[in-house]
């Protein structure tokens, strides 16, 4: 299976495009012809190029308005084919996308159409050029690729064929089923795109919101399911439009695209037995029961503050590394670790982003299968030397250059912390924190489909709805992924201003990966008079907050003055109810939340959202936030 890419798809000029596609691993690419045109280079210099880099061009497209012209048009329609045939031998490719007409002269009939590509076939055939036709969803006469189908096979022609693409298919609603009946010899290319499902104009659907396949709601594998049972084995391209993508980087875009492809086809040689895809064999999806520890990075008195902050939380100090500067807190099933090295790998983060959370371990069914679908899906692997009696745990790199570290059954990962840590006591109850619920991770709006990717394609993991957090100063868009069984979570928060708290902890923290951890509680009552026992000081919230909470939900008087005293924040839904403190916030505008879920609560308290931020918001000074 060839690897292609349409250059449409990444930002840039054609020089950076090409060089980001090539990095990225791609086979080829479609060249799209605005592409090729805004380029000073000629045709044959442009191909060249393109090989030097190590490339193939793939497809060149699109050719629009061409079948059912009555007349001088029709005339015209040959004489504009006969010179983008030049001009493809120049740049030395042998296959067009000839694309369904939208002209508002077109004739339809499928016949008529065949006819059409009946003599285009002939002149393209002189040339030693193949044309490929495909059905725009929006098409005036032909919108569906079981039409576009039957006038390629009338047509009768060699050189004539048809190219599919998941958007145009599955945009329609159209059973991508239908596509195993079309012999594989007469489709010519395939090209995918996935998108959000929203109910607009199909066209402008098209141009602003297609996506990476794993990243929207569209069967781009059932899609590709039933084209590899024709024993297609031509290339597999991408083809994006995408606002997006258009203000992202170059490289990050590519290397995306390659993930997409790699992992769709993994899923579809999976679910397709049988059939032939040629790609390197690696794990499955890889299955995350719980999150193993947080680690942060710190120094001096900022470190001894977030020190006194843990014992707040009812978190305990039960270790240090046999080593190295780390220490050891822990309460219930969480583990939190400080790690004051200066010259290792926190060291450099923390210069860089100040107190951080560098490193998040996760708990998995095999670290080494792990590593090793990460890496064949474009992570960077991760290490560094080891100190005495540290143990060597898979790692890859994560948002922002963070790192995630993997620890599964085996007897030496299993050990780790008995091995590299003097136990001084066990873990307590503390204020009844018993586990890690999720963590929220902060990037801009622009990176937000790329981290969704990221963990859908190596973890099994879902997506929930993307959500608007609404800020007082601007908006900010949650996408929550869960994994298998619920026992990983993760909020993604994209920022589109640095005006938002969102926003303004991105840019003081020249981008540190996670902005907040929810521990989760099974009695948050219990746990608030726990913490306030122990000197935790919550996010006060206002007495409006509370009096519209009675207006909207039955909530009994002693229940609410103990909310109002705890700051206990609270939603319910048909499946339960949640309860949540907030800390206040520290080291640069990270923060702390405690939750319980009672139910089948599966959401993150988003109506409470913009509550919450304006109160952190009415905490922080003018210039940075308090320590304690």
């Amino acid at each position: 299976m060839k690897t292609s890419i349409a250059t449409v798809s990444v930002p840039g000029n054609l020089r950076e495009k090409l060089e980001a596609i090539a990095a990225a691993g791609f086979d080829g690419i479609e060249i799209f012809e605005q592409d090729f045109i805004a380029d000073e280079g000629s045709p044959r210099e442009v191909g060249q190029r393109i090989r030097d880099q190590g490339l193939e061009i793939t497809l060149f497209q699109p050719f629009r308005d061409f079948e059912g012209l009555p007349g001088a048009l029709r005339v015209k329609a040959f004489d504009r084919a006969e010179r983008k045939f030049d001009l493809m031998q120049e740049l030395g490719t042998d296959l067009v996308l000839f694309c369904s007409s939208l002209h508002p002269e077109a004739l339809g009939g499928i016949d008529r159409a065949a006819d059409d590509f009946r003599e285009l076939g002939e002149r393209a055939a002189k040339r030693g050029i193949r044309v490929g036709y495909e059905a725009l969803a929006w098409g005036r006469h032909v919108n569906d690729h079981r039409d576009a189908w039957e006038i390629v096979r009338r047509a009768d022609h060699p050189n004539i064929g048809l190219i599919l693409d998941s958007f145009h298919t599955l945009g329609r609603k159209i059973d991508p089923d239908t596509i195993r009946r079309i012999p594989s010899d007469k489709i010519f290319f395939v090209q995918l795109a996935d998108a959000p499902l929203i109910e607009m104009d199909l066209l402008y659907w098209s141009r602003h919101f297609r996506n990476m396949p794993g990243e929207g709601d569209l069967d781009v594998t059932a899609f590709m399911q039933a084209v590899t049972a024709t024993g297609y084995q031509g290339p597999v391209s991408l083809e994006i439009f995408n606002d997006q993508f258009r203000g992202g980087s170059p490289a990050s875009v590519a290397k995306d695209g390659l993930r997409s492809l790699v992992s769709l086809m993994d899923d579809v040689r999976r679910r397709e037995p049988g059939t032939r895809i040629d790609l390197p064999e690696m794990p499955a999806r890889v299955e995350v029961s719980g999150t193993a520890f947080i680690e942060f990075a710190s120094q001096g008195e900022e470190a001894r503050n977030l020190s006194h902050f843990l014992t707040t939380l009812g978190f305990d100090e039960t270790g240090r590394h046999i080593s190295k500067n780390l220490s050891l807190w822990q309460q219930g099933d969480i583990r939190i670790i400080i790690n004051q090295e200066a010259k290792d790998f926190a060291g450099t983060t923390y210069t860089v982003h100040g107190t951080n959370i560098c490193d998040i371990g996760l708990e998995v069914a095999s670290a080494e299968e792990t590593v090793a679908r990460a890496t064949a899906l474009g992570a960077e692997p991760f290490q560094q030397p080891l100190t005495e009696g540290q143990i060597d745990i898979p790692a890859i790199r994560g948002l922002g250059g963070s790192l995630l570290h993997f620890l599964d059954g085996s007897s030496k990962l299993k050990s780790v912390w008995a091995s590299e840590f003097h136990i001084d006591k066990p873990a307590r109850d503390g204020a009844g924190l018993k586990r890690v619920d999720h963590v929220a991770q902060t990037m801009s709006y622009t990176e937000m489909l790329s981290w969704t990717l990221f963990y859908t394609s190596l973890f099994r993991m879902g997506k929930s709805p993307m959500v608007d957090v609404i800020d007082p100063d601007g908006l900010v868009r949650s996408q929550a992924v869960e994994a298998d069984g619920q026992g990983f979570r993760i909020t993604l928060n994209g920022a589109e201003t640095h005006r938002t708290l969102a926003g303004s902890f991105l840019a003081d923290s020249f981008g540190a990966p996670v902005q907040h951890v929810a521990f989760a509680s099974e009695d948050i009552f219990a746990s608030a008079a726990a913490l306030e026992a122990a000197g935790f000081k919550a996010l006060p919230m206002p007495d409006n907050y509370y009096a519209d909470l009675v207006s909207r939900f039955d909530i009994a008087e002693d229940r609410l003055a103990l909310m109002k005293r705890h700051s206990i924040l609270y939603d319910r839904d048909a499946e339960g109810e949640f309860f949540q403190i907030y800390s206040r916030p520290f080291a640069g505008g990270m923060f702390f939340e405690v939750l319980e879920r009672r139910g089948n609560y599966r959401g993150y308290g988003a109506p409470n959202a913009p509550f919450r931020i304006a109160a952190q918001k009415r905490m922080l000074r003018q210039k940075g936030v308090p320590r304690k």
